[in-house]
C-alpha cells in the first residue's frame, strides 16, 4: 500500500480541491484523456491508483494517453458536488468516483460526460444505476456490494474478540450509505447479540465529541463506516490508541495506520477493474450498455501488534482466517 500510494504522488501533484492537470501541460491535454476523479479522501486514493496501474497494463501511457486529475473533499460530503461541477465545467473527458456520495454527486452534475464508479456498495438500492446487465443513463463501474459485506464484518468482529459484548457506530446522517449501513448493523448485532450504541452525528463537532464521550468500559469495540465524512474513520484510528478500544474497519489502509482490524474489498483491485471499463468507453462502448462488475477479493487484515498494545488475544481460528497479519 505504501509503494502504491507513493507512485501516485510522483506522478500526479496533489492539491486540495484543484484539478492536477498544470497549465505547462496544455499541449498533452489535447491528446491525452482527461480522467477527473472525484473523491471524499484527503487524496488518491488505492482505486485510483488501482485505475492508473490498470491503464498502463492495457498500453495507455500516462501524460501521452490520459492524464488523470483529483479532486478530494477531505470527509466533506457536502463540498462533493460543487467540486463535481468544476471538474464538468473543466470539460473532463470521463469522471471516476469512489464510494456512494461522490457517485451521486457525479452523477447529478452530468448527464452526458462517462462516469465510472468503484466502491458503491449498493448501486441499484441507492439508484445509481437500473441494473448490473443495464446500469442506464452514463454510468457504470465496480461495486464491491460492500453493504452485504456488514454482516459478515461484524460477525468476524466477534469471532476475533469472543467477548465482544457492545459495539460503537457512529455515522453521518446525511450519507446515504451510512443511514443503510445502521439498518444492517442493527439487525445483525440483534442476531448476534451484540449491544449496538449508534450515535448520528451532524457535525464534525460532534463527530468529535461522540469519540470523546465513549468509555472503555462501556464500549468493547468500534464498527466504522464507509463513508469518509467528517473523518469518522480518522477517529477511529486515534480512539484505538488513546481509548484503547478494538476497531473494525472497512479496508486494510485504516489497519496500517494503527486500527486493529479490517474485513472488505480491495479497493486497488476494483480499480484496476475499472480500467478494462474505461477503456472500453474509449473505444465507443456507451457506459449504459457496460455491465457493472462485482470486485468479490475480499481481505481480512489485522494488526497484531495493536492486538498486542490493547491486550487483546486475538482468537486463533480468527488469526488463521486473515489473509494478512500486520506484526
Amino acid at each position: 500500500m505504501v509503494d502504491r500510494l507513493g507512485l501516485i504522488f510522483f506522478s500526479v501533484l496533489v492539491i486540495s480541491l484543484r484539478l492536477l492537470i498544470s497549465d505547462t501541460d496544455a499541449a498533452e491535454r489535447t491528446k491525452s484523456v482527461r480522467i477527473g476523479v472525484l473523491t471524499d479522501s484527503w487524496g488518491p486514493t488505492p482505486g485510483v491508483i488501482g485505475l492508473r496501474d490498470g491503464l498502463k497494463e492495457l498500453g495507455y501511457r500516462e501524460n501521452q494517453d490520459f492524464v488523470i486529475g483529483v479532486r478530494f473533499t477531505e470527509g466533506n460530503i457536502a463540498a462533493l458536488q460543487q467540486a463535481a461541477r468544476d471538474l464538468v465545467k473543466q470539460g473532463v473527458d470521463i469522471l471516476f468516483t469512489n464510494n456512494t456520495a461522490p457517485a451521486k454527486a457525479a452523477q447529478r452534475a452530468t448527464n452526458t460526460i462517462p462516469i465510472v464508479f468503484y466502491g458503491a456498495g449498493d448501486p441499484i438500492g441507492l439508484g445509481l444505476i437500473k441494473s448490473f446487465a443495464h446500469p442506464g443513463g452514463n454510468i457504470t463501474g465496480v461495486t464491491d456490494l460492500d453493504l452485504q459485506l456488514d454482516s459478515k464484518r461484524l460477525e468476524v468482529f466477534k469471532e476475533m474478540i469472543p467477548g465482544l459484548a457492545s459495539v460503537f457506530f457512529p455515522y453521518d446522517t446525511a450519507d446515504s450509505f451510512s443511514v443503510a449501513q445502521e439498518k444492517i448493523f442493527r439487525e445483525s448485532a440483534a442476531f448476534l447479540k451484540i449491544t449496538l450504541i449508534e450515535k448520528a452525528v451532524h457535525t464534525q463537532a460532534e463527530a468529535q465529541a461522540a469519540f470523546d464521550e465513549i468509555k472503555k468500559r462501556e464500549v468493547h469495540g468500534i464498527v466504522v463506516p464507509r463513508s469518509l465524512s467528517f473523518n469518522i474513520p480518522g477517529l477511529a484510528v486515534e480512539a484505538t490508541s488513546r481509548q484503547r478500544i478494538a476497531t473494525m474497519f472497512f479496508g486494510p489502509w485504516y489497519v496500517e495506520q494503527g486500527g486493529l482490524a479490517s474485513y472488505g474489498p480491495d479497493f486497488y483491485e476494483s480499480g484496476r477493474e475499472a480500467a478494462r471499463l474505461v477503456d472500453k468507453i474509449l473505444k465507443g462502448t456507451n457506459p449504459r450498455d457496460i455491465p457493472v462488475e462485482v470486485n468479490n477479493n475480499i481481505e481480512f487484515v489485522v494488526n497484531l501488534k495493536i492486538a498486542t498494545a490493547l491486550g487483546i488475544k486475538i482468537a486463533p481460528e480468527a488469526l488463521y482466517r486473515a489473509t494478512r497479519v500486520i506484526r
